[in-house]
């Protein structure tokens, strides 16, 4: 009891679960209205403390702001019907402290609103976190917390860049006849060749399934659509559902520049065979997926200047050893560690690299020929 004679701010109270049960069930259990009235100075306090965890007693679902408006008022009733009974025994009510009582309730219901809206899972996050969990193999999952993106290896040599507020689960290594990932926001993959160890992609409510090829995936949870756009070589796409089930009949094939929309309202899928007609893709596109890695005698500092500029990388590399060094080479349809290791094995024995995140460093004597 004399815990609570040393609470000087709202989140003591409503760390507090007695104070919690007063206020939501009026079981006066710990004498908190006795309490309150020893001390008029404490009152205001335990008045705007009240007023937040009234706020919070909106039912757990989507509100509009008719709903929004409705607990407003029936709350605000509550308050005034308080006010009046305890009038006459404390004079702290006034219409300035009113109006303030009144945009803390406004403000503590709208906080809930966006809350629920923002952070509290919806179906798609829970379809993600029920697939790493049926999965039931150990998973890193990586989460992009930052505002660029970020380049994941996978054991394979596939590379997928991680778009900021996305996240990605994956094997440390990948053991049976597939190769598994789930996805929750945006990624652009670029998969390793192995035609006997299919790449399955589960975004949500789709899967996407390749060989060898690159595509980028936008499946966030709070957006209506997933949306699937085809770099380079072919894909199988189905709902998890039907990929679960090896139901192989709902599965929609894309090739090079087309791309798949799935609509979550109406769980529909829509193929976009020219994506330079969807205005919605066309603003979408990223650097990734529009540069050419087809090198024709071009110098050496060049191509890693349009890797940096593909991934968002940052590459160290001896550039008087290199000055001189041109390739000829096709890096399309390749990863990015792939990438690397051709241009390294041009340029000779003695070139190697190191990937560390979004850093990489070219170790090499200069190019052998």
């Amino acid at each position: 009891m004399q815990r609570r004679n040393q609470y000087t701010e709202i989140e003591d109270f409503l760390a507090d679960e007695s104070f919690q049960s007063w206020v939501r069930s009026n079981e006066d259990l710990k004498n908190w209205e006795e309490w309150t009235l020893e001390n008029p100075l404490r009152a205001k306090l335990v008045e705007e403390a009240r007023l937040w965890i009234l706020a919070m007693k909106v039912p757990e679902n989507n509100l509009d702001s008719s709903q929004i408006q409705t607990a407003l008022v029936a709350t605000w009733n509550k308050i005034e019907k308080k006010k009046t009974s305890r009038k006459k025994e404390i004079k702290i009510w006034n219409n300035n402290w009113l109006r303030s009582a009144a945009a803390v309730l406004v403000f503590g219901l709208l906080a809930y609103w966006t809350y629920s809206h923002l952070f509290i899972p919806n179906n798609s996050t829970q379809i993600y976190n029920e697939l790493i969990h049926d999965n039931g193999e150990g998973f890193v999952e990586q989460t992009n917390n930052s505002n660029k993106p970020q380049i994941i290896t996978l054991s394979d040599g596939s590379s997928v860049l991680l778009q900021p507020k996305s996240k990605l689960s994956y094997p440390k290594i990948f053991v049976g006849n597939e190769r598994r990932v789930y996805l929750s926001g945006e990624g652009f993959f670029e998969i390793s060749k192995n035609p006997e160890k299919p790449f399955l992609v589960f975004a949500n409510e789709i899967v996407t399934k390749v060989v060898g090829t690159s595509f980028r995936i936008t499946a966030f949870s709070n957006e209506p659509d997933v949306e699937i756009l085809v770099r380079t070589g072919k894909v199988k796409v189905q709902s998890n559902e039907m990929a679960l089930s090896f139901n192989k009949k709902e599965e929609i094939t894309l090739l090079p520049n087309e791309a798949l929309r799935f609509t979550r309202k109406s769980s529909t899928f829509n193929k976009i065979t020219d994506i330079t007609k969807d205005e919605t893709l066309v603003h979408s596109v990223r650097t990734i997926e529009q540069l050419s890695f087809d090198f024709t005698d071009i110098p050496v500092s060049q191509i890693f200047k349009t890797i940096e500029q593909a991934y968002l990388v940052n590459i160290e590399f001896p550039k008087e050893k290199l000055k001189d060094c041109h390739l000829t080479t096709s890096l399309n349809d390749q990863p990015l560690p792939e990438k690397l290791k051709i241009i390294c094995k041009a340029l000779g024995n003695k070139t190697s690299y190191e990937m560390n995140g979004n850093q990489i460093i070219i170790y090499s004597d200069g190019c052998n020929y």
